[in-house]
Order: C-alpha cells, then sequence, then structure tokens
C-alpha cells in the first residue's frame, strides 16, 4: 500500500486467537484458541505485515505432545486414557488448585518499555515488538500478590502504566488490588519493568467466595472507578472444576438479583471514598473512557443485561450461519453503551431521592438514600457497539467521539462505528461479506481536533474470493482512504495497541 500520505510511521500490533486444533483434539471455545500475534508495519508509505505465534509454555507443550494437553476458559483437559491409574490421580491433585494457562491471547500491554502478551491470569509473556518473536515469561506473582489481572491497563500522560488484580489463594485475605508500574522503571541492566511495580490499594471481596469478575477498570485524573459487578467467579466451583468435568467458563454466574457496587479510589493516595455508590446489576466488560466535570466522575461503559457473551462464543455457535444465529440468539442481551456519573460533593441534607447530577448533557442520574447511599442511574448512550477504542490522547479526559465494532445477536462484527456522543449520532463503515476488528484511532502528529488522524482495522471474510486487508479510514469523515490486501490468511483477533516509531 503507498502513497499513504500519512506522516508517521509505527506498528499495530494485534492479538487473538490464531490454532483452534492441534493433532486430532480441538478447543471447545474461541477465546480458548492459541494466541497468534500480528503485526502491521507503517514505514515510508508502506504496510508490512507478519504474524508469529506466541511461543509460550501452553503452546511448547501442546506442540510436542501433539495434542490439547493444557487446559483453558471453555476447554477442560484430562489424562490421556493410556496413561496409568497413578499418573491420573496425580494429574487430579495438581489441578485442585488450578495453575492457569500463559496463552495470552487477549491484549498487548507495555510496562515500562516492556512488551508483553496478555490475557487475564498471573502468566505474561514479554515479546519483541518488532520481530513478534517471544522473549520468556513472567509471573505477577514474582512482583505483586495477585492470581489474576485484566490485559486492559492504562497509561497515563508520563506513560506509568495502571492495572488491577485479583488476589484469591495463599495471599491471606481475598481482595482486588489496583497498581502501577512507573515508565522509567526499565533499568539499563534490562531487568523487567514490573521490578518496580506500586501497590496503590486493595478492596476487599463484598463476598470471599464470589469475587467480581473484571475484564477492565476506568481511570479519570484523580481516581480509578472500580465496578464490582454481579457477574461472579465461583472459588469452589473453580476449585473443583476439574473433579466435576466442566471447565473455567462454567465457574462464572450473573447475580440478576444483585447489585452493582462502584467504587472510587483515590490514585494518588490509595484512598477509597466513603460515599456507597451503586447501581442495578449488569454485566460489564469494557470501559470506554472516564473523566471529571465540575464535581462529578463521568464514566461509560459497555454493559449487558445477562452473561450470554461468552456462550456466544462457543465454537460450535461460530459455526453457524450468521443469519440462523441471529435469528435464533435475539434473547441474548444486546451491549448497550451507557454514562454514569458520581457525584463527589455530597449534600446529605437533601431531600432523599432527588437527583444530585448537576451536569446539563447527561440524563444519568445519583440519588441520595436514606442510609446515606448513592442510587445511581445511566444514561444510554448507543447501543449495539462493542471493543470500544478511543483518541487515547484523551483518556481520563472529556471527550465527544468514541468507536468501536457494530454487533448484533451474532459473534461477528459487520460494521466499524464512530460514535458522537455530544450529537448522539453515529457513522459507520462497511463492506459487503466482511468483518472487522477493534478498531484503533492515531492521531495525526498535529492534531488539534479529537477526532483528526486515522482508524485502523483488519478486516477478514468468510468469502476465500475475498482476501483479507487492513483498512485505513480517515477518522473525521470515516472515509476509507486506503487499504492493504494481505496475502495471506489472517485471523479475527481481539485487542491490540499502537507503536509510534520514536525515529519519526
Amino acid at each position: 500500500m503507498s502513497d499513504l500520505h500519512i506522516k508517521w510511521s509505527g506498528t499495530l500490533l494485534r492479538n487473538g486467537p490464531g490454532l483452534f486444533s492441534v493433532g486430532n483434539t480441538s478447543y471447545k471455545h474461541w477465546f480458548d484458541g492459541m494466541a497468534l500475534i500480528h503485526s502491521f508495519t507503517f514505514k515510508d508509505g508502506d504496510v508490512f505485515y507478519r504474524s508469529k505465534f506466541l511461543n509460550s509454555e501452553t503452546y511448547k507443550k501442546n506442540i510436542a505432545a501433539n495434542r490439547i494437553i493444557v487446559s483453558e476458559f471453555g476447554t477442560m483437559v484430562y489424562p490421556d486414557p493410556c496413561k496409568n491409574i497413578f499418573s491420573k490421580a496425580f494429574s487430579y491433585l495438581m489441578n485442585a488448585i488450578p495453575d492457569f494457562t500463559d496463552n495470552n491471547l487477549i491484549n498487548i500491554i507495555r510496562y515500562g518499555e516492556d512488551y508483553y502478551a496478555s490475557s487475564e491470569v498471573n502468566y505474561i509473556n514479554q515479546i519483541d515488538p518488532l520481530t513478534l518473536e517471544t522473549l520468556g515469561r513472567t509471573n505477577y506473582r514474582n512482583h505483586i500478590a495477585i492470581n489474576l489481572a485484566t490485559a486492559h491497563p492504562h497509561y497515563d500522560e508520563e506513560g506509568t502504566t495502571y492495572n488491577m488484580g485479583t488476589a484469591i489463594m495463599n495471599f491471606g485475605r481475598p481482595k482486588y488490588v489496583i497498581f502501577k508500574v512507573p515508565t522509567n522503571a526499565t533499568d539499563k541492566e534490562k531487568k523487567p519493568a514490573l521490578r518496580n511495580v506500586e501497590q496503590i490499594c486493595s478492596i476487599p471481596f463484598r463476598s470471599t467466595l464470589y469475587p467480581s469478575y473484571f475484564h477492565s477498570f476506568g481511570m479519570t485524573e484523580n481516581y480509578i472507578i472500580f465496578v464490582e459487578q454481579a457477574f461472579k467467579l465461583d472459588i469452589l466451583k473453580l476449585a473443583t472444576a476439574y473433579f466435576r468435568d466442566v471447565n473455567w467458563g462454567s465457574c462464572l454466574k450473573f447475580d440478576k438479583d444483585d447489585i452493582t457496587l462502584i467504587h472510587l479510589v483515590n490514585r494518588k493516595t490509595g484512598k477509597t471514598a466513603s460515599t456507597k455508590y451503586y447501581a442495578d446489576a449488569f454485566v460489564v466488560f469494557h470501559h470506554i473512557n472516564a473523566y471529571e466535570e465540575d464535581g462529578h466522575v463521568v464514566f461509560d461503559l459497555i454493559t449487558y443485561q445477562d452473561s450470554n457473551l461468552y456462550d456466544m462464543f462457543y465454537i460450535h455457535n461460530m459455526k453457524q450461519d450468521v443469519d440462523k444465529f441471529i435469528e435464533t440468539n435475539k434473547d441474548f442481551s444486546r451491549p448497550t453503551c451507557q454514562r454514569f456519573v458520581l457525584p463527589l460533593i455530597i449534600d446529605k441534607e437533601a431531600p432523599l431521592d432527588t437527583n444530585l447530577v448537576k451536569l446539563q448533557d447527561t440524563t444519568a442520574t445519583a440519588v441520595l438514600k436514606q442510609d446515606g447511599s448513592i442510587y445511581c442511574t445511566p444514561d444510554t448512550i448507543f447501543e449495539g457497539l462493542e471493543l470500544p477504542g478511543i483518541n487515547y490522547k484523551f483518556n481520563s479526559k472529556k471527550y465527544r467521539y468514541f468507536y468501536g465494532t457494530r454487533v448484533d445477536w451474532s459473534p461477528y462484527p459487520s460494521k466499524i462505528a464512530k460514535v458522537d456522543i455530544a450529537t448522539r449520532t453515529h457513522q459507520v463503515w462497511i463492506e459487503e461479506e466482511c468483518y472487522p476488528s477493534e478498531p484503533v484511532f492515531v492521531a495525526s502528529p498535529d492534531a488539534v481536533e479529537e477526532d483528526e488522524g486515522v482508524i485502523l482495522s483488519s478486516v477478514v471474510s468468510f468469502n476465500p474470493q475475498k482476501p483479507p486487508f487492513l483498512v485505513v479510514l480517515d477518522a473525521k469523515s470515516f472515509k476509507e482512504i486506503a487499504r492493504a490486501t494481505i496475502d495471506t490468511a489472517i485471523h479475527m483477533d481481539l485487542h491490540g495497541l499502537f507503536i509510534h516509531d520514536k525515529s519519526t
């Protein structure tokens, strides 16, 4: 692809499942596939494509055995039936406390100057962002006491990385842990930046045996927003899943009769706000953005009224004809982009059940209850969008636009959308028989306006006559300005990031 007239160079890194069978064994869930990292490097108006399987311990074990021997989220693996009874007994004993896979297939994240393939477990694998070589596995537990961590950290303007994890086994009282890694933490001896991790705070579980599942969190200039949702991990089921012949995915349950607790943590002091903010039960995976305005914290996320999203991605569902799947699964909740507003100053003398939100551009409410808690209801911004992204220069700041993939009742995204929060309108890019990935915004070097830049998305098709391609859209007009066709098969991916070439 030439004559792009793009004034920058850099690499778009993407991660997702890319291998679903080993020997005569196959995974049952799309989120189980072996991680395949691919990249699109922009230089002098051209684009260069590269892909490589993450050389994790899981990958090496499976390939060496020529069968799947490491359990994943939706696929539990059992001993070879040819093994003797002692080998089987040992396997069962080892799985009483799960040692999770290191098949890091969700995202690419950065700590200091180190880049890692990440999922949501204690293992992450460092990669070379240019060659895609796997450099080695890191265990969070060697640096901070957590068993699970998100694959969606935040980065502040100095480059410090903020993330969250869960401590559930062998670390004292179960808790959620918020931590940060300074941007200059990678030292001259090339030791990992994670060596300099700092815990900001911990939050005890609301229910010891049923911690909330979380895939991401929100961050403003002064606060971290943690949504302790009613979508929970059953610890006892997790510990006994192997014996009961069920997968780890079945250990997640949505309690629709519960509430959603919203924790507001001062990211400088680590202190949690004493006010109890809560909302009705919902399921959330992705936060969009958050910011502060006139004594309020505003945060936007994508909610569901059920937990059927994971079920949608079982392989037997994904093999269905798209139209048939949509027709038979219209009872699945659609993703809904919603805005919540938390007033920071609470007038305890205010009449009960009056709305404390003073902002004029939202219908979100926050009402004072008799016990001093604040009950929040959201403002619905848009329906039918997932995998949200923004101009990251506006992360933690008031913003107007976000981007995502348009989805209905199907695991396959059909369009890329740009949503204007101010006007509540949207624009779309669509091409028949094509399925775009998460859109990534790259700002123009001299950008003045928020939507001044391009949108990058890798696009696949199930029509063998349509080769995959990377599409480049003008973020302002949302018109296609270029595409790079790829002469090899590529996979539907999940998340990634863009790394600017520092020499440009």
